[in-house]
């Protein structure tokens, strides 16, 4: 890619056709470096699936190592195979010939090498390491025939397609495919395991994604803080119920247990009348009322209250069950937005 760039002036003429060409400069990056990911794409065969198979059978930690640029898109291949639940760290191929070999075991490790050239001196000793001790070794390089290809168990081959550097030498569409194919190896190996949003959340505590992952159960109220009456109940019985509870509501429900409908504030102001202490329950309450279940996101609770226009929502099992209760201040107390 030769550079479309006009000379600089100290007059204001150029400004306009220098940011043009700044933009274009830009779009041309990424249009290469999109090429790039759609010859990955296609190039992909039965050597990806050999190398899923080696880090789905590994019972230890997948060391991701690389030097210089493929170094930097190592750890991130390394942090996103950790954080979908595959025990994984990077290791720098030259602090590995000076003692940091040890943080790679023979005992159900597996390693992927990053290198362009397939010929990282650096990484000689790390490599001799893994063929000593029979530790799977995986290499993504763009060189079929390199001293990484051939020594490893299985060679990702990256396309040769051109560099978005206008000079043809700065890393950029190759690091493009090796960040985007760790990414492909994790999502793979994540839907191979079966990897839940429920793992997810624990591996993501913090944060708006683990605000986002938050369930119902983890911010219900439950026990003791129901507010909960059958249906023989009076409307002076429900505003005790509902006094003390605090929550603004009171679920109705039958015999068995089974919810049969609610009453908020906005039931007691539209059945307001002289008689409402001595009124039955089922005469104020409301039927049909939303309600959720306890593994559900607090994030779809939150979506449910505002599109309803309702502070609380009952959690029922899957006989209509009351087991819990969530305010609307649950949810923005956790995060949840």
């Amino acid at each position: 890619m030769t550079s479309s760039m006009p000379k600089q002036s100290d007059g204001k003429d150029n400004e306009g056709a220098y940011a043009e060409a700044s933009l274009e400069s830009a779009k041309k990056v990424l249009q290469l470096e999109a090429d790039g990911l759609k010859a990955l794409s296609d190039s992909l065969n039965a050597d990806f699936n050999k190398a899923l198979n080696i880090l789905e059978a590994t019972d230890g930690r997948i060391v991701v190592t690389g030097m210089g640029k493929s170094g930097h898109v190592a750890r991130k291949i390394a942090a996103t195979l950790a954080s979908t639940g595959k025990p994984a760290l990077f290791v720098h191929p030259a602090e590995a010939s000076h003692g940091d070999l040890g943080m790679i075991s023979e005992d159900g490790d597996a390693v992927i090498a990053l290198s362009n050239s397939g010929e990282t001196p650096e990484m000689a000793d790390l490599v001799a390491y893994t063929r000593r001790f029979k530790i799977p070794l995986i290499a993504i390089t763009s060189r079929a025939g390199s001293a990484l290809d051939e020594a490893s168990d299985v060679a990702l081959i990256l396309p040769a397609v051109e560099e978005a550097c206008p000079m043809g030498l700065a890393p950029t569409t190759s690091t493009t495919m090796m960040l985007a194919l760790g990414d492909a190896l994790a999502v793979a190996l994540l839907e191979r395991r079966g990897f839940s949003a429920d793992d997810f959340q624990v591996l993501h505590p913090g944060g708006k994604l683990g605000k986002r992952l938050l369930k119902i159960s983890d911010i219900m109220h439950s026990g003791d803080e129901l507010p909960l009456l059958t249906t023989d109940a009076t409307m002076s019985e429900a505003l005790l119920v509902m006094t003390g509870k605090g929550l603004g509501c009171i679920g109705i429900v039958d015999e068995s247990g089974i919810l049969q409908g609610i009453i908020t504030d906005g039931d007691l102001r539209r059945h307001m009348s002289d008689d409402l202490l001595v009124l039955a329950v089922d005469a104020v309450m409301t039927t049909g009322a939303k309600t959720i279940t306890a593994n559900s996101l607090a994030s779809e609770a939150l979506g449910i209250m505002n599109e309803k226009s309702i502070t609380n929502l009952f959690v029922v099992d899957e006989d209509s069950r009351p087991v819990g209760v969530v305010h609307i201040h649950d949810c923005l107390r956790a995060g949840v937005a």
